[in-house]
């Protein structure tokens, strides 16, 4: 089905593909055209200009965009979408003062989310997912990272996984898998955290490889949970198998995993709430892209990532939702846009190119997503009219999203 929009009031974020992402002081500039048309065929971006170049299309349908603005769907590149249940009983807990490291402590937190997640069946745990992607793909999201890693069984990982590979399969937005071999350690494995890894990654890897279940791997870098060692273990492992490494890291101690995720070439290191200037140094340069969560550092009231600090030290950044039980239950990337240039001192145009085409690098589908380029999917979010691309931020609690397209078809609502 070929799609004209036209009378577009502004067409946002017009890249070439030479563009894969973009950093410091150019984070500022959002390319656009006002008054534009867009040409949509067989669900690729196929041609794009200003109205005053418009030349004629035959189409299967013409959309009337005026006073409208059409800018590429977010693309969330760190999720944990698929899981079981949901932890509200600890939101209570935190509401009346216990922390986050203390629920975990008491056996909470990621735990009790894997002893739901255990006694879930497949099917259930599908259907429960299925109905958290339809909400965020109404929600603008056209790309996203789903994680296992509240399995911390290989049964219950490969459970995960299979669901993920499943809505891959039944949903035409983009999905990227994400093996989340190291999130926390199982009361099973207290005294031996090595055993756990081992057994984990030996039991898993071969099925995952096999059974093409995931593209990434992912590790909890942090104290109580996994060293820099535990860390730099797994991802070389995990690359014998063709997994590409994201890393977990930063979030409430900084222990030296940003420099083991440059080393490794990791997609993304994420979170980064605390960084160091040792940290920016070692991204200098390289293709490890930083990724922050303020939806996370909303909900448990811990430090937002210091973007003004990475962005003005001439790094990328991307946004992401952290969409999970505990820490961050919304996969609302309008939410997360607006939070960052609310709480993080960003600015829209920034927060825009970080939650759409590094969003995309930092979950490898640059060259498909995240930007209007001849060739990339059809995947836009079309507002309601608006007075500038300033109102998406600045209107944090309106949906001013009129339909979202996937592969050039729109997504009911």
């Amino acid at each position: 089905m070929n799609i004209l929009f036209k009378n577009i009031k502004e067409l946002i974020q017009i890249r070439e593909k030479s563009e894969i992402f973009i950093s410091g002081k150019a984070m500022k500039t959002l390319p656009s055209i006002q008054n534009a048309y867009l040409l949509i065929k067989k669900g690729v971006i196929a041609a794009y200009g200003p109205m005053s170049e418009y030349p004629e299309y035959e189409v299967d349908e013409i959309v009337d965009s005026t006073g409208k603005m059409i800018l590429p769907s977010w693309c969330d590149s760190h999720t944990h979408l698929v899981y079981a249940g949901n932890r509200e009983g600890e939101f209570e807990d935190r509401i009346k003062g216990c922390s986050y490291q203390k629920i975990a402590e008491m056996g909470g937190g990621i735990l009790n989310s894997a002893k739901v997640l255990e006694n879930t069946s497949l099917e259930d745990l599908y259907l429960q997912s299925k109905v958290r992607l339809e909400e965020v793909m109404c929600l603008g999201t056209g790309a996203i990272e789903i994680k296992s890693g509240y399995g911390l069984t290989p049964k219950s990982e490969l459970k995960m996984l299979r669901v993920i590979k499943r809505l891959q399969n039944e949903f035409p937005v983009t999905i990227q898998a994400t093996f989340l071999a190291a999130h926390a350690i199982p009361e099973t494995h207290k005294s031996n955290k090595e055993l756990f890894l081992k057994t984990m990654l030996e039991e898993t890897l071969p099925i995952i490889k096999k059974e093409n279940l995931a593209s990434a791997v992912d590790v909890f870098c942090e104290t109580g949970y996994f060293t820099t060692e535990d860390t730099a273990y797994v991802l070389e492992t995990a690359q014998d198998y063709g997994l590409k490494p994201k890393i977990h890291v930063n979030q409430f101690n900084a222990i030296g995993g940003v420099g083991i995720g440059v080393y490794y070439n990791a997609l993304s290191v994420d979170h980064l709430e605390l960084i160091r200037d040792e940290d920016l140094a070692v991204l200098k340069g390289s293709k490890t892209m930083p990724v922050a969560l303020p939806g996370c550092s909303f909900f448990l009231e811990i430090p937002y990532t210091p973007a003004r600090k990475i962005i003005d030290f001439g790094l990328p950044l991307a946004l992401a939702s952290d969409y999970n039980p505990g820490s961050a239950p919304s996969g609302n990337m309008n939410f997360i846009v607006s939070t960052a240039c609310i709480k993080m001192k960003m600015t829209p145009q920034e927060a825009i190119n970080a939650a759409t085409i590094n969003g995309a690098f930092a979950m490898g589908v640059e060259h498909e997503v995240g930007s209007i380029t001849v060739g990339k999917k059809a995947n836009l979010i079309l507002t309601k009219p608006v007075h500038s691309l300033t109102d998406l931020p600045y209107c944090f609690g309106s949906n001013l999203i009129e339909q979202v397209y996937v592969n050039g078809k729109a997504v009911k609502n």
